[in-house]
């Protein structure tokens, strides 16, 4: 507690009043002067003794208590902190500011963390808005200055920092070295979408920071789904433009990575990663239909039906061994085009689907042989079998039943059956969600299957009997789906309540044209904001978790739950951008969180050069910690607030008011008698 005595005036009279008394008083007395009138100086004590009066001088006795000043340290903890061994040193300044600060018995501290928070990501530092938060509910008279521990690199800076105001001197502590090298790999243009079977450019970039370090070309390694692409060499500071071919519809993941710089300080930024979600222009569709059944039509609506298809479709009406005399001149039907479509033009079509057709002389075994081939370099096909294929002239027996994954018993069975998912089925992604998990499906049933020997492949469905009804297969770098069944027409009609064709026929084409989303086998990472999710599928037994590694290189091991036959998920809440590896041990991608070239990555080396704007205008200092950690001093206002191995922290010598007693030092009554006394003398002194 500290006393303080003060006079203080409680005017009896408005000023302006007084004002005009006093001159009125000052007027008169000058007059006196002028006319050298007698008690000159007796008049001039009334006019003071009057004046003192109705000014009301007072004697004030205050009992203040001091009130401690505040500081504000913010804690730089974003993902540039963490490279190194910043981490360690910013826990040791910290460490060191709190023991000097506790020692100060008047001053307050606000302790504020930026940047190492699990909710959003954090792509930049934003230590300033940190620091204007930390005062904006403090009265600016008690502020005594702020302490920044941070590596130097802050986003937020304003143009102007002086509008931040008086809140005494700032003082940076940086947690890096002065002369760090850094290597950076930005991409620094690409698209979103490309189409499948074309390029996309890719332009990047390789930055050896501090601009000027003499080297060699930087080796550039890039990865496209998980598999070398190719490795190119790059000049530091030049942007290079890669065309990357899209192979397949959906997210293509490549990944680049250059060399790392001798003595640098971090390799995190020398990986960038980028997505591109893969988009046929036309899936170009064949199909031959053997002969008119109510099912054909079945097939040609539903692939209609998708925008992104395009059909060609014919239907054998004229065999060659067909003979009525019309001359050809008249006939209203085309020949069939085989060698156009078999041999010119087949590598054009994506997907080829044969429905219920039988030898007829129509495609010599010189083109079902390239139909063979063409399925083994990468093209997909189609069978819906029918009552020919059971027979002597079944497609099974020519040079495509090598590519079957069943050939045909010679049994046509008729009879009621509703088609099941089997229990592999059910984890298979083309009919995982087609009935549910613990019920018999709700579809209606069919009236034929064919039956077939399985000789390879998967079976997902069963007709009769449990027996097969649906097999996919892998041929070479082709893929084959076998429907053991041409009834699936019934469903499209609504028979007994119908079923789900036109989602089955759908999937059964993006598995044959290798959709991402539909492979047996596929470990997916998505990022959405802050957080990535991540689906594990197999048609054996699943990994009991995964391993991500962020960009800085740490890794954690996440336990996976299994939420469908054959589907495993994750989930994991991530704070920083870059390019984050999932993997199992058998299988790995990759997922890019946040944009491609964020503010934390561009530039990684400790700075002061940012600060010194803001350190300047409120007259502190900037400092690397590893030249010694400094003292911490109070200093009076407008006093120097830094030297060479000290900072100072303002001491405002603010205060609360607890008690006050006040004394009049001119009592009224004995003002007036002092007034009286000094009038009448006057009065007969100027009478003698």
């Amino acid at each position: 507690m500290i006393d303080v005595t003060r006079i203080a005036i409680a005017p009896m009279l408005p000023y302006w009043l007084l004002e005009v008394l006093y001159g009125f008083a000052l007027l008169v007395f000058a007059f006196a002067v002028w006319r050298r009138a007698r008690g000159l100086v007796w008049r001039g004590l009334s006019f003071l003794a009057l004046g003192a009066l109705l000014l009301n001088p007072s004697l004030v006795d205050e009992q203040r208590e001091p009130i401690d000043d505040i500081a504000v340290v913010v804690v730089d903890r974003s993902p540039s902190q963490r490279i190194h061994t910043r981490t360690e040193t910013t826990d040791e300044a910290l460490a060191h500011v709190r023991q000097r600060l506790e020692a100060i018995d008047d001053l307050d501290v606000r302790f504020v963390d930026t940047g190492g928070g699990s909710s959003g990501l954090q792509e930049e530092t934003r230590l300033y808005s940190a620091l204007e938060s930390a005062i904006a509910d403090l009265p600016r008279q008690r502020l005594a200055g702020a302490i920044l521990i941070t590596d130097g690199q802050i986003h937020d800076l304003p143009d102007n920092p002086s509008q931040i105001g008086d809140i005494g001197p700032v003082h940076g502590l940086l947690t890096g070295a002065p002369d760090e090298r850094d290597r950076r790999l930005s991409i620094v243009e690409a698209p979103a979408f490309g189409l499948v079977g074309e390029t996309v450019d890719v332009t990047m970039r390789v930055d050896d920071l501090p601009e000027g370090v003499a080297g060699a070309q930087a080796n550039v390694s890039v990865v496209v789904d998980g598999e070398a692409y190719g490795a190119y060499r790059l000049d530091p500071g030049l942007p290079f433009t890669l065309p990357l071919l899209i192979e397949h519809s959906g997210p293509t993941v490549m990944e680049f990575e250059v060399d790392g710089l001798d003595g640098e300080l971090s390799t995190a930024n020398n990986r960038a990663a980028l997505v591109v979600n893969g988009v046929r222009d036309r899936l170009r569709v064949l199909l031959v239909s053997g002969e008119p059944h109510p099912g054909e039509r079945t097939w040609r609506n539903t692939l209609k039906s998708d925008p992104g298809v395009d059909l060609v479709h014919f239907t054998i009406l004229r065999p060659p061994e067909k003979q009525d005399g019309t001359p050809l001149e008249e006939l209203s039907l085309i020949s069939f085009p085989t060698r156009e479509l078999f041999e010119v033009r087949l590598d054009e079509f994506d997907l080829i689907i044969f429905d219920r057709y039988e030898r007829r002389g129509v495609l010599p075994s010189l083109y079902l042989q390239n139909i063979a081939d063409y399925i083994a370099r990468g093209g997909a096909l189609l069978e819906a079998s029918g009552p020919p294929f059971a027979g002597v002239l079944s497609l099974y027996r020519t040079p495509l039943g090598e590519v079957f994954p069943a050939s045909p018993t010679g049994e046509v069975i008729e009879a009621f059956y509703r088609p099941t998912v089997t229990e592999i089925g059910l984890r298979h992604p083309v009919t995982a969600d087609l009935q549910a998990d613990d019920g018999a499906p709700d579809w209606g049933r069919w009236l034929r299957q064919i039956d077939v020997d399985v000789m390879g492949g998967t079976t997902i469905m069963a007709g009769v009997d449990d027996r097969p009804l649906l097999i996919l297969d892998r041929i070479g770098e082709g893929r084959v789906a076998q429907l053991a069944s041409d009834h699936l027409w019934l469903w499209s009609r609504g028979f007994e309540g119908g079923g789900p064709q036109s989602e089955l026929v759908r999937r059964l084409a993006h598995w044959l044209m290798r959709e991402p989303s539909l492979e047996e086998e596929d470990l997916r990472a998505v990022a959405t904001g802050g957080r990535i999710d991540i689906e594990r599928r197999s048609l054996e037994a699943l990994p009991e978790s995964v391993t991500v590694t962020d960009p800085l290189g740490d890794s954690q091991t996440l336990a996976l739950q299994e939420t469908s036959p054959g589907l495993a998920t994750a989930s994991i809440a991530v704070d920083q951008s870059g390019v984050y590896r999932v993997t199992d041990g058998d299988r790995s991608t990759l997922v890019v969180v946040g944009t491609l070239d964020p503010p934390e990555a561009r530039d990684m080396r400790a700075t002061a050069e940012l600060l010194e704007p803001l350190v300047d205008a409120s007259e502190g200092s900037v400092r690397f910690v590893a030249d010694g950690l400094p003292e911490i001093r109070r200093t009076s206002a407008g006093r120097n607030a830094a030297g060479s191995d000290w900072i100072g922290l303002r001491s405002n010598g603010d205060y609360r008011v607890v008690g006050v007693s006040e004394t009049s030092l001119l009592p009224p009554i004995a003002a007036l008698l002092l007034l009286a006394g000094i009038l009448v003398f006057t009065w007969r002194r100027e009478g003698d």
